[in-house]
């Protein structure tokens, strides 16, 4: 495995060809590759954060919403939870075969403290089978709403990290659309995302934008950055929220106008305001 300068001397290479990341011969082509940086990338920025609430004595709890095939709980559990006693992460996904294939996989490692859940992103707030409290909750490409509901569930479970990267942020370029009209005639700002591709680019802009507010307003401090470069994933949005408890003192109200603005406070007050 040294000839391949990408995987860390103590990864599970079995896990590693569970995932396809690696073929059966050990190999690793050049989609895994980019997916594997993806992942690692990711992990560089949670770790950190695990080993904090290590330190501080915390149970570990992680929710993975939107886990898909589980890359990233399965490669931070190998890296991170396996050599530790504490800790437990809960993959939440709708797909029931990819939930069943999760658990089998984790079955077969012995990935004993990983749950995986066939459950949609907005019902897993009131799911009995999650903590009341869950430390870190991720959401790698949960698409549009999906993240939204993500940062619902983080803000109820009172959990003191939220790691996001968002997509598909189509439901405020669609509500942008849908009343261009009637906002040109209201303000010179709808020049904005007067031509389509500035609505859809403009869209996803204010979605993020009103998300770090959304966070900022229930006393979060709020970092975006790049999660790989431009030339591997155009969704690259990184949303990294630490709990402080002191909200800026004018997020909600940022917010608050930004939609009366956009012309869109009606439709999106019950999700980012109330």
């Amino acid at each position: 495995m040294s000839a391949i300068p990408e995987i860390r001397p103590d990864q599970s290479v079995e896990l590693l060809k569970e995932l396809h990341i690696l073929t059966r011969d050990g190999k690793l082509n050049q989609d895994s590759r980019r997916k594997l940086k993806q992942v690692y990338h990711l992990v560089h920025f949670i770790e950190p954060l695990l080993a904090e609430l290590s330190a501080a004595g915390s149970s570990l709890t992680l929710a993975d919403h939107g886990a898909g095939k589980s890359y990233l709980g399965f490669i931070l559990y190998d890296l991170f939870f396996k050599r530790r006693q504490a800790g437990h992460i809960y993959g939440v996904e709708a797909r029931e075969e990819l939930v069943e294939s999760s658990r089998s996989l984790a079955s077969r490692l012995g990935f004993t403290r990983m749950s995986f859940l066939a459950l949609r992103v907005d019902h897993a707030i009131d799911s009995q089978a999650l903590p009341t409290v869950i430390d870190i909750v991720t959401a790698l490409h949960a698409c549009d709403r999906a993240t939204d509901d993500a940062i619902r569930f983080a803000l109820q479970k009172r959990s003191q990290f939220i790691v996001l990267v968002p997509c598909c942020q189509a439901e405020v370029a669609t509500l942008l659309r849908g009343k261009k009209n009637e906002s040109l005639a209201r303000t010179s700002l709808s020049e904005l995302w007067r031509h389509p591709i500035h609505t859809r680019e403009f869209g996803s802009l204010v979605t993020n934008a009103l998300r770090c507010l959304q966070l900022e307003a229930h006393g979060y401090q709020v970092t975006v950055t790049e999660l790989v470069g431009w030339e591997h994933s155009l969704k690259n949005e990184l949303i990294i929220a630490r709990y402080t408890g002191a909200s800026r003192h004018n997020a909600a109200v940022r917010l608050e106008q930004i939609l009366h603005e956009l012309n869109l406070l009606d439709e999106l007050r019950a999700r980012f305001i109330d």
